[in-house]
């Protein structure tokens, strides 16, 4: 599965935090569509590994729990200084 587009928190349209964006357009599975951040954590808890970036090096979503103990997903670390997961389209 891939993650294409992200959408932001309403009032964090223009952010490049993570832990804004709001909801996340996943492809290649049964049910292509947006989908809660909260949502794709429980199942990457679940199922490490199934849902990449659709930005080169297609690193992996990865579930992380902020400082005020929100579900959120990120991107795996990887050589770029920004997290590909911002690089996507925001819709």
């Amino acid at each position: 599965m891939r993650a294409t587009k992200i959408k932001m928190k309403q009032g964090c349209e223009k952010s490049y935090k993570t832990t804004e964006i709001s909801q996340i357009y996943i492809e290649g599975c049964q049910a292509p569509g947006l989908y809660y951040k909260s949502d794709l954590y429980d199942h990457l808890r679940l199922h490490p590994g199934t849902i990449q970036v659709n930005i080169y090096p297609y690193p992996n979503l990865i579930p992380a729990m902020s400082v005020n103990n929100e579900k959120y997903v990120r991107s795996e670390p990887n050589d770029t200084p920004s997290d590909n997961l911002l690089k996507l389209p925001r819709i």
